[in-house]
Parts: C-alpha cells; sequence; structure tokens
C-alpha cells in the first residue's frame, strides 16, 4: 500500500523538504510503513459569541461526563474534566493553548471571556491583568512584517509536546508543558517563526472542574528544525489561521486499559479521535513496547486494516530500534534515550457523515536521540496529517495516517538549540501530554 498525498504541494522548498523527511531515522521510505521527521506515520489504507462579557467570576461546572463525549466549551474554553493526573494534564494543555490563540491574544472581550472561564475564584483579577499583558507583548510576533495586526490573517497555534505532574493531589494539581509555538501573518513577506516555551500551570479542583490557579512561561528547549526542511511562504498558511482551522481540545478521558475513552458520534468526536493517534503513533512506546503497541492499535485502528498495520508497524519498529540503537527500555548501551514526541497545531475537518470521516492535522513532530551524541540530537519536523475514519464499536476508529507535505515555519530568531542530552527531561511515560 504506498503513501499517498492528498494535495498538491505549495512550493517547491516544500516538495524537497518532503522528499527528505521521510529518513530522520535512516531508513529508506517505501510501503505501507514509512517513518518521517515526525516520528512516525503509518499509512493503513482500506480503500457567534456574546456581545458583553460576564462578571469575572469562574461560573460553575458540572461533572464530566463519563461515557467519553469529551469535554465541552464556555466562551471557547474547553471545561469539564477527569479529576485525575491526565485530566490536569489536558486542562493545562488546553488553558495555555487558548491564551495563546489569535482570538485571545487579537480580541480583548474574547479574552477576558475566556479568564472568566479558567480562572478559579480569587484569582480572575490578577489572570486578566496578566493575560492583557502577554496579549500586548504578543502582538509584534502575529504582525509579521507588515504595519499593523490584521487578525484574519494572524497565525497563532500551541503545540504540548510533554507534560509532567509535578505535583498532585484532590484538591490541586501543578503541571509543566513543554510546547512549541508557530506566530505570525500570512500577510507580507515573513514566514511566521516557531518558538518553544516551558509552562508551569497551577491547578486547583473547584466546583467539579480543574480551574487555573497560576501559571509562568520561560523558554523551553529548543529544538532544532530537521535540517531538511526548509520554511514555506507565508501565504502557504492559510489554512490555518483562526478562521479556517480549529486548535486540537484534549480530554484526558480515559479507558480501563489506559487508551482514550470512546468518542462522541459526532464531527467533533471524529476530530479528537485524529489528534489521539497522531499523538500515540509519536509516542516513544509505539517504538519500544511491542505490547503496548499492539494494544494502542487494537483500541484505535479499525477491524478491517488491524491485522495489516500491526504487522507494517512490527517491522518498522524493529528497523528504528536497530538503526538507532536502542533496546527494549528505550535506551542506547550507553545509556542514551530515544525521544519521540508529536503535537496537534491545528486540525481541519475535510470531509464527514454519521460512518466516515477525514481530518487534516498540522503537526509538530520531535525525534532524535538524548544523549552525549549530538548527530542525534531531537529535531522537530512540521508535516501536514490526513486522518481517515470510520464509526465502529461505538467510537472512531483510524483507517489511514497519511502525511502530506511539509507546513514549515522558521525556526526561532537567534536563539542555540539545546543540547542534546538535556532532551531526557521530556521523554519516557510520566512526561506524556494527555490525549483527546
Amino acid at each position: 500500500m504506498p503513501i499517498r498525498s492528498r494535495r498538491n504541494v505549495p512550493s517547491s522548498k516544500a516538495s524537497g523538504a518532503r522528499r527528505s523527511s521521510a529518513k530522520l531515522w535512516g531508513i529508506a521510505a517505501g510501503g505501507a510503513a514509512v517513518v518521517t521527521a515526525a516520528g512516525v506515520v503509518v499509512s493503513v489504507t482500506t480503500g457567534t459569541p456574546p456581545a458583553t462579557a460576564p462578571s469575572v467570576s469562574a461560573p460553575a461546572h458540572s461533572a464530566p461526563q463519563a461515557s467519553g463525549e469529551g469535554v465541552r466549551e464556555l466562551h471557547g474554553v474547553p471545561v469539564g474534566y477527569p479529576h485525575t493526573r491526565s485530566g490536569a494534564k489536558a486542562a493545562a494543555a488546553n488553558y495555555t493553548t487558548v491564551s495563546g490563540s489569535s482570538q485571545f491574544l487579537t480580541d480583548k472581550d474574547a479574552r477576558h471571556r475566556a479568564v472568566a472561564v479558567m480562572a478559579a475564584k480569587g484569582s480572575a483579577d490578577a489572570a486578566v491583568k496578566k493575560a492583557d499583558r502577554a496579549a500586548e507583548d504578543a502582538v509584534g510576533s502575529l504582525r509579521g512584517d507588515t504595519s499593523k495586526v490584521s487578525v484574519k490573517k494572524t497565525v497563532a497555534r500551541t503545540g504540548v509536546l510533554s507534560a509532567h505532574v509535578l505535583g498532585f493531589d484532590t484538591h490541586g494539581a501543578m503541571v509543566r508543558l513543554w510546547t512549541t509555538t508557530v506566530r505570525g501573518s500570512t500577510a507580507g513577506h515573513a514566514t511566521p517563526k516557531t518558538g518553544f516555551q516551558s509552562v508551569t500551570v497551577t491547578l486547583t479542583w473547584e466546583s467539579d472542574d480543574w480551574k487555573l490557579k497560576d501559571s509562568s512561561a520561560s523558554t523551553g528547549l529548543i529544538a532544532p528544525i530537521d535540517v531538511r526542511q526548509a520554511s514555506n511562504v507565508p501565504g502557504d498558511f492559510s489554512d490555518y489561521v483562526q478562521a479556517a482551522a480549529e486548535d486540537p481540545v484534549l480530554s484526558g478521558a480515559e479507558d480501563r486499559s489506559g487508551f482514550p475513552a470512546p468518542y462522541g458520534h459526532n464531527e467533533r468526536g471524529a476530530r479528537a479521535a485524529a489528534v489521539s493517534a497522531t499523538m500515540l503513533y509519536g509516542d516513544p512506546r509505539f517504538f519500544t513496547d511491542e505490547d503496548w503497541r499492539h494494544r494502542m492499535l487494537s483500541a484505535t485502528a479499525a477491524s478491517t486494516v488491524l491485522h495489516s498495520v500491526t504487522s507494517d508497524t512490527d517491522s518498522t519498529a524493529r528497523l528504528v530500534m536497530e538503526n538507532r540503537g536502542v533496546g527494549a527500555d528505550g535506551t542506547t548501551v550507553d545509556g542514551s534515550e530515544l525521544i519521540t514526541r508529536t503535537a496537534a497545531l491545528a486540525t481541519r475537518s475535510i470531509s464527514y457523515s454519521d460512518q466516515a470521516a477525514s481530518v487534516e492535522l498540522w503537526t509538530a513532530s520531535v525525534g532524535g536521540v538524548a544523549g552525549k551524541d549530538e548527530a542525534q540530537r531531537p529535531q522537530v519536523a512540521f508535516l501536514r496529517m490526513t486522518v481517515d475514519l470510520v464509526w465502529e464499536d461505538g467510537t472512531w476508529k483510524t483507517t489511514a495516517v497519511t502525511p502530506s507535505e511539509p507546513l514549515v515555519p522558521s525556526p526561532p530568531a537567534m536563539q542555540e538549540a539545546a543540547p542534546a542530552d538535556s532532551f531526557a527531561g521530556v521523554g519516557g511515560v510520566s512526561n506524556a501530554p494527555a490525549t483527546a
């Protein structure tokens, strides 16, 4: 089964990057399984807001639904999380993503409504002031090289690459996120720029939900963009401005197996399933733990493709392990650690019906080895992926996860990449983000 491309490549630079990005791990592309710069991508093909803002006190919410329907939204903010570590990770990620969105940064009324939803009691006033300062500071990054911000043409997306719970009990949680951001404009001649942040989010359990008590951000680990990926031109990002695509929404809902709970039988559920699939295929356990990989595929892949994709991914995982000299524990003989993470920056529905759906995702993925060998330093790659799904056994299952052409921002300005060994702090099972 060949890897399929759904779209025309927007520029010759992107075309060249696509041809080369399939070899990050030193394995030639071909057949049903292709290792890309995003970690692993497996083809398994078969065949209007209120005009006035509420008060700044946080509203109460009902407990999250137990059927896997996922979180709901209030004033553009996902709410209704499980009272679990995964629920805390999801809340921290979503609140960070919302706070970095185009609408939050450019629309004061929308920003204040969002803060009212996110903030814990007694912290809303301070949160509003902090959000207004952050938005003011971000204006320059959304302008590109034009004289003023064109709201309809801004690009402001955040992807969560890792989430580490620093503290957790029944009353609160503290989560440290490693994120990548893309900010800029589709106008002018300056390509949107990527950046990396370390964001520490303090949450409190209040009114049957996780609420934002405080957050702080600093520069995070800088991963270089894959040397074989060239930056796109500004207009190529037009599919991912605010009006054209949605931010991913993580739920943290899990079934007894530890994999995502069944998704709602609607377009939102299909989008969530697509997001989780790309995240799980980029998890290091996909390569190092055969039992985990098989259980994950059974939970996410359609029955019609399960056998073939299991066989194909087993072969791919073995090749990656052998090529990098990685053992079953995810480390090399000198103790270096395999690092792979995939984050969704945005989603777009291509098609939807009650029985089948197709979703395009813009993704950022890190792959490499954390150790003393700088030549194997983790790099980040930016790809579009199309996830095809069917409704089966009361949830959405994937029939294909297909890479298309890259969509690559400019690298961080005047910032050096972090040493290879520093990335060990974002690897491992405990640092895996919550799924959708």
